[in-house]
């Protein structure tokens, strides 16, 4: 049987984190450093805090020039990429459903949520295919299957259409030695997601904990009763992309304890 050493399993592999400055892709690099990777994040800001084991690259990925940097950096200082870890999302569109989002509010959302990680990949494949070797993760929402119409219909929309492509690129790359895998949080608990609990307890006079219940309920409820901790998130990342995890390739997995109600 196959030992392996969990403190270095991951020791000369190359590994990309986007959206790796804050909350869930932070974790994850982290996670990615513990286990002997070289890491690099990449976002439009820089990180929240400075960890001189991480490298990062400023660009806006919602660009293709974003995205052409990235690889260009990446492949002429180090040569390759073993790990692409395709973190970055968000949702900056108006609440009030489909009436009130304007072509820019989609455009916008698709580019960063769904045509960012396929520029990447993009990028970063035809490397990957000639080593014989290489995982990509992407990370999507339970909104891909659970969507919030009435704050987040392009997000939905962008996830939903992340983990179809991610399937359907796995079933062609998978022979080739690349592993592509999808994994599904539901509502992470990270920094900035307790900054607007404190901001929702203040507004209506309430408690953090009351604040936090109101979320829950507004998602239909988390069986486990909490969010997920963006360790919790990182450390089944960890797995996937390990040796350990060799035989997985073209499956979602989602993180939301319970928060989906049908299987």
């Amino acid at each position: 049987m196959t030992q392996f050493n969990f403190n270095n399993e991951l020791s000369g592999k190359i590994a990309l984190v986007t959206g790796g400055t804050k909350g869930a892709g932070k974790a994850i690099a982290e996670r990615l450093i513990q286990a002997g990777a070289t890491v690099i994040i990449t976002a439009r800001n820089l990180p929240e805090e400075e960890n001189p084991n991480l490298n990062f690259i400023p660009a806006d990925l919602s660009t293709l020039k974003g995205t052409q940097k990235v690889v260009e950096d990446i492949l002429e200082r180090y040569g390759r990429l073993d790990i692409l870890i395709n973190n970055l999302g968000s949702s900056e569109t108006p609440g009030g459903g489909f009436a009130v989002l304007t072509d820019e509010d989609w455009e916008s959302t698709l580019r960063t949520n769904l045509l960012a990680p396929v520029r990447l990949d993009r990028g970063f494949l035809p490397q990957m295919i000639d080593q014989g070797s290489g995982v990509i993760i992407h990370i999507a929402s339970i909104q891909g299957r659970l969507p919030l119409y009435d704050s987040t219909l392009p997000y939905a929309a962008a996830k939903a259409g992340l983990i179809n492509y991610s399937k359907s690129l796995s079933n062609e790359v998978s022979p080739k030695g690349i592993r592509v895998l999808t994994v599904s949080p539901g509502w992470i608990m990270t920094t900035s997601a307790a900054r607007m609990m404190e901001r929702i307890a203040e507004s209506s006079k309430g408690t953090v904990e009351q604040a936090t219940q109101s979320v829950m309920d507004a998602l239909g409820g988390i069986p486990f009763g909490r969010p997920a901790k963006p360790e919790e998130v990182a450390e089944f990342v960890g797995f996937l992309v390990s040796p350990r995890a060799g035989y997985l390739t073209g499956t979602e997995y989602v993180i939301d304890g319970g928060t989906i109600p049908t299987i």
